[in-house]
C-alpha cells in the first residue's frame, strides 16, 4: 500500500473526515500514521476534539491495537524557515527575513513557492528515517486541497522544476515529484451520490492521469442506507390507496374509511415514498457512473447520530473491514 495517502474531494464532501477517518484505519495495529493538514482550517483539530495544532507534530489520537494518530498542521511560512535554514543555514537572519515580512511575500507571491513547501513538508515525512534506518512513519495521509486545485497543488513541483534549473529549490521540486508521480503516493477523491460531487470526481480524475499523478480509490461518503428494496420500490408505484389505508388499519392506525386516521396517513406515506425511490434512482445512476471511472470503491455510511469522535472511529472501522476484502 502507497504510503503516502492524499484524500481530496468537492467541498462538503466531507474529504476531511475522511482523511482523518483513514488515518485511524492506517494506524491499527502498532502503526504509526501522520495527517497533515495543508490548508490552515484546523478542521482536524476539530474532528478530534482537541485544541488548535501547532507547527509540529503531535500525538491526537490511539488506534485500536495500539497504533498511533500524529498530525501537522503545515504553516507555509514556517516552512519556508526550515527550508533556509536547511538548504542556507540563515538561521537567526531567517527569522529576522519573517520580521520584515519578506517570508510572507515569499509564501504569497512568489509562484508556486507555498505549495512547494507544503507537498515538500509532507514528502519529508514520508521519506523520514530514525537511527535505526526504519521509517518514522508507516503512513502518511494528507488532507490536500479540493478536486478542482488538487491536481495544479500537486503538479506545481514540476513547474518550480521549470523554473529554477539548478540548485536547491530545483532539487527540492524534482525530490517532491520523485515521491508525488511514485507507486509511494495514492490519490483518493471522496464524493457524494450527486450529480455535482460525482461529476467534479470525474474530472478530477482525468486531470490527475493527465498529469501523470497516481489516482487511488473513489470513497463515497455519507451512503444513505437502503431502506426498501427492488421489490418494495416497484410496490410504491402500483399499490392503490385504499390498500394502503386498509393496511394501515389493520396495523391498528385508524379505521379505513374516509376521513379516518389510517386515511389521513396515506398521502404524506406515499409521497415519502415517492420521494424514496426518486433519490434511490439518482443515487444508483451516480453509482454506476462512478463504477465507469475503473477505480476501486468504498463506502461510507451517513452517521444517523451525526459525526463525533466515537463516529469518527466508526467509520475508520469501516475502511479498515473494506480494506480487507
Amino acid at each position: 500500500m502507497s504510503r503516502l495517502q492524499v484524500v481530496s474531494g468537492k467541498g462538503g464532501t466531507g474529504k476531511t473526515t475522511v482523511a482523518a477517518a483513514l488515518a485511524l484505519a492506517l494506524a491499527t495495529e502498532g502503526k504509526r500514521t501522520l495527517l497533515v493538514e495543508v490548508e490552515g482550517r484546523q478542521g482536524i483539530a476539530q474532528l478530534f476534539e482537541t485544541e488548535a495544532l501547532p507547527y509540529e507534530e503531535r500525538k491526537i489520537a490511539v488506534a485500536p491495537g495500539g497504533g498511533e494518530v500524529f498530525a501537522l498542521a503545515i504553516d507555509p511560512e514556517l516552512a519556508l524557515l526550515d527550508y533556509l535554514q536547511m538548504f542556507y543555514k540563515l538561521g537567526s537572519a531567517g527569522r529576522a527575513l519573517k520580521k520584515l515580512g519578506a517570508i510572507d511575500f515569499a509564501t504569497t507571491i512568489a509562484p508556486g513557492v507555498r505549495d512547494v513547501l507544503l507537498t515538500g513538508k509532507a514528502c519529508e515525512a514520508v521519506r523520514r528515517k530514525d537511527r535505526g534506518g526504519r521509517f518514522v512513519y508507516d503512513y502518511v495521509v494528507m488532507d490536500a486541497p479540493p478536486t478542482g486545485r488538487v491536481t495544479r497543488f500537486l503538479n506545481v513541483n514540476d513547474e518550480v522544476a521549470g523554473l529554477a534549473k539548478i540548485g536547491p529549490i530545483h532539487n527540492q521540486a524534482q525530490a517532491v515529484m520523485r515521491v508525488l508521480k511514485s507507486p509511494e503516493t495514492a490519490v483518493h477523491l471522496v464524493t457524494l451520490l450527486e450529480e455535482m460531487p460525482v461529476q467534479e470526481t470525474s474530472d478530477g480524475i482525468a486531470e490527475l492521469r493527465a498529469a501523470r499523478l497516481p489516482v487511488g480509490e473513489i470513497i463515497v461518503n455519507m451512503v444513505r442506507p437502503q431502506v426498501l428494496d427492488a421489490a418494495d420500490l416497484e410496490l410504491v408505484r402500483e399499490v392503490p390507496r385504499t390498500a394502503v389505508a386498509q393496511a394501515l388499519s389493520a396495523a391498528g392506525l385508524g379505521g379505513a374509511r374516509r376521513g379516518g386516521k389510517a386515511e389521513q396517513l396515506v398521502d404524506p406515506l406515499l409521497e415519502q415514498a415517492a420521494e424514496y425511490a426518486e433519490r434511490h434512482a439518482l443515487e444508483h445512476e451516480q453509482h454506476a457512473t462512478l463504477a465507469e471511472l475503473g477505480l476501486p470503491l468504498r463506502e461510507l455510511p451517513l452517521l444517523a447520530e451525526g459525526l463525533d469522535l466515537a463516529g469518527l472511529y466508526e467509520l475508520a472501522t469501516e475502511l479498515r473491514n473494506q480494506g480487507k476484502s
